[in-house]
């Protein structure tokens, strides 16, 4: 089979799952991997044999797809903000959003500054605090996830990205536990958020691979890691310190007055597509 006919074979088998469009984004991003070509390059490469090898990978690979596997945890990497991350079944897969709440703390840091403290909340895969690393240099960067398997994949990234972060097993929830922490000038988080009850909602990709621990949240109580986050903030922010979290995007406004009734300067910004996915606070002057 060639590489032309690669594409065009995997897009119309994942067309039973996926439409037009991503069928062949996930086409495209399975034969870079398989075949080590760019997509540029694969134009002028289109007549070009796989070999034995490269066609049993792409055979198993397309198997896993149609099991409807999401291709970030078939090819075991997400790219985030221009940096390649390692990604499994035991972390979520970065979201655009996400680049969008890191792209939101950058440009809101005032440059120079000589000192900055960054906590992550439920880092995952550790692309939040790498690509602050990356980008910021200087702050002294603490994530935490209250899942073992997790942190070893963020380490294994933070390796890989050569980036300086300390990575600790920590149930935020558990307030004893969180409290040992030091003051930070920024704490961001990307926690779960979603009730259970929108599982019936999802696509099976997600709702079938992705870690149910770092999506849902019990229906009676969807704010409860943004009422830690404001509890904890509350003594361990900094004089000018910020928040910001990830938000769903139907609770934008029950999260401001949580935060609003802890005292903190709220702003809610909504991503590209429009939705309200993303909040800043900011402790109110005394």
């Amino acid at each position: 089979m060639t590489i032309g006919n690669a594409a065009l074979f995997i897009s119309k088998e994942l067309q039973i799952i996926y439409d037009e469009n991503e069928a062949m984004n996930i086409a495209e991003m399975l034969l870079e991997n398989i075949s080590g070509i760019k997509r540029t390059d694969r134009i002028l490469n289109k007549n070009k044999e796989l070999s034995e090898q490269q066609s049993e990978k792409l055979n198993h690979y397309l198997s896993r797809l149609l099991n409807h596997e999401p291709i970030q945890y078939v090819l075991n990497e997400c790219w985030f903000f221009g940096f390649n991350f390692y990604v499994d079944k035991n972390v979520l897969i970065p979201r655009p959003e996400t680049e969008e709440l890191v792209d939101w703390i950058i440009r809101n840091i005032k440059f120079p500054f000589k000192e900055l403290k960054i906590l992550d909340i439920g880092t995952g895969s550790g692309c939040i605090p790498i690509v602050l690393k990356r980008k910021l240099h200087k702050p002294e960067i603490i994530a935490c996830d209250i899942s073992e398997e997790a942190l070893v994949i963020a380490k294994r990234n933070a390796d890989n990205l050569q980036a300086d972060i300390n990575f600790i097993q920590l149930d935020f929830l558990n307030e004893p536990e969180r409290n040992k922490l030091p003051l930070f000038d920024i704490i961001v988080s990307n926690p779960p958020y979603i009730p259970q009850k929108d599982k019936l909602m999802m696509r099976q990709n997600v709702l079938d691979f992705e870690p149910h621990t770092a999506l849902f949240v019990a229906d009676n109580n969807p704010l409860v890691f943004y009422s830690a986050i404001a509890n904890f903030a509350n003594t361990h922010l900094n004089k000018n310190g910020t928040i910001y979290c990830e938000i769903h995007e139907n609770l934008g406004k029950n999260v401001s007055e949580l935060f609003l009734q802890n005292k903190f300067n709220v702003e809610i910004k909504k991503d590209m597509q429009g939705k309200e996915r993303m909040i800043k606070a900011m402790k109110e002057e005394s």
